[in-house]
């Protein structure tokens, strides 16, 4: 009984002595709860009356105040929280739970000296938006009174009208139409947005100070940061080359219609189809056009430092030759082929023939520009040569066999009109048997 009843009385002594640590802990918690639920007021009720919904909405994170005031409540909701955080250390240290505070009391102490670096994070990022936005707001007001929308249109040759020119003006009372937004002015003003956000939020992460998080983003964004001369630079070559190009092509095609160089199809009796014929000196200035924007759009690649878009540049350049010489055999070798095709069938009359041989400088031609371009040279040459194999026997056979007598007939013929030319035409008139008159073996007369 003594043990019962001194067992109780420590029970009892000790429950004592823990009052005072729970009132203590209560008071804490209630302390804790009014302090939340002011933080809590004075974010959802104060910033709401100081218009932060509104300001919400006109800085576009939000559509409608309502919506800025739900943002607000859940904002207020967190601090809530947060403040019961950081007093539980406290309440669980007064009812003497050493084992469960020290953990809680290690995670709130590196937060409270985390909490500074992403305070100081969040008020970089949101200055740095807001001049971000101001500069882009200024930079979009510049270009609109540069009128630069105007400009590039003018210098692209765009006679279409925009849905907002052709658009009849609003009645009295009417709202204007919304304007399209994809516009240069926005477009550049925008790129400038963002070039400013990179280097703020590269500074943002780096105050956050977490290295494992910060590194890896930090070298990213500088190493865009890098990128951004380059391919401004790049920009401005590909927009320079094409204009130039452009300029190129048209100062060309116009002195070539000067030349008239279309005059050559005339020279080459080559007759228009239906009425139509191409524009060789269109076709020309096309093709340095193209050629002067690829070697331009080259270049520009070989500034931005890409290796695998690098090599390809590299390797259209050294192809070009081989290609332009391709085109060159094939275009020699149609003019070529036209021209003879109208000599043989003005001297001999024979359509056939003539375009027989056309066809056959075009074959030569095509098999020549394949060899030059390289493809699959081994193959091509060896059934140019096939091909050209078979035609030689074809015609052998076809014309030692089927066209013996028409082969004698012509050889005959032929031989009679060498030796008219070599005897000349001093030595009398011919015998029946194509030699001179007097002899019986076409010798010469013996008076």
């Amino acid at each position: 009984m003594n043990n019962v009843s001194n067992s109780f009385e420590s029970a009892m002594g000790s429950l004592i002595q823990a009052i005072p640590n729970v009132i203590i802990a209560l008071l804490l918690l209630l302390l804790a709860y009014i302090v939340a639920k002011v933080v809590r007021g004075i974010i959802v009720k104060g910033f709401g009356k100081l218009g932060a919904s509104r300001g919400l909405v006109r800085s576009r994170l939000v559509t409608s105040e309502e919506q800025g005031r739900e943002i607000l409540k859940s904002i207020g909701n967190v601090f809530f929280f947060l403040v019961f955080i950081l007093f539980l250390p406290s309440i669980l240290a007064a009812l003497n739970m050493q084992t469960v505070a020290q953990p809680i009391s290690n995670m709130v102490e590196q937060f409270l000296t985390f909490l500074p670096n992403v305070f100081a994070a969040a008020v970089i990022l949101i200055i740095g938006y807001f001049i971000a936005k101001l500069v882009r707001n200024l930079v979009h007001n510049l270009f609109l009174s540069l009128n630069i929308d105007h400009w590039f249109n003018r210098l692209g040759h765009s006679t279409t009208a925009t849905p907002a020119d052709t658009a009849s003006p609003p009645a009295p009372g009417e709202k204007p139409a919304a304007q399209s937004k994809q516009t240069l002015a926005n477009i550049l003003s925008t790129f400038v947005f963002v070039i400013i956000m990179i280097p703020i939020v590269t500074v943002a992460l780096e105050t956050l100070n977490i290295q494992t998080v910060s590194e890896p983003i930090t070298a990213v964004l500088n190493t865009v940061l890098t990128m951004i001369p380059n391919v401004f630079v790049a920009i401005i070559l590909v927009i320079v080359g094409y204009y130039l190009a452009k300029f190129i092509s048209d100062l060309l095609i116009s002195l070539l219609h000067r030349t008239g160089i279309n005059s050559v199809y005339d020279f080459i009796g080559m007759e228009p189809r239906e009425g139509n014929r191409f524009d060789l000196a269109n076709i020309i200035g096309q093709v340095v056009k193209v050629l002067i924007i690829v070697f331009f759009t080259v270049e520009a690649l070989n500034v931005l430092q890409l290796n695998v878009l690098n090599q390809i540049g590299n390797a259209i350049i050294i192809y070009l030759p081989l290609l332009v010489s391709a085109l060159l055999i094939l275009g020699l070798a149609f003019v070529g082929g036209t021209l003879l095709q109208g000599i043989i069938k003005r001297y001999t009359n024979s359509p056939f023939s003539a375009a027989l041989v056309k066809y056959i400088v075009i074959t030569f031609a095509v098999f020549m520009a394949l060899d030059q371009l390289g493809f699959a040279t081994t193959i091509v040459n060896i059934g140019f040569l096939l091909i050209l194999g078979g035609l030689s026997v074809a015609f052998a056979i076809s014309f030692g066999i089927g066209g013996r007598d028409f082969a004698k007939r012509n050889l005959d013929r032929f031989e009679r009109k060498i030796q008219r030319d070599s005897n000349g035409p001093n030595n009398g008139p011919t015998g029946p048997t194509g030699g001179p008159t007097g002899g019986p073996s076409g010798g010469p007369n013996n008076l």
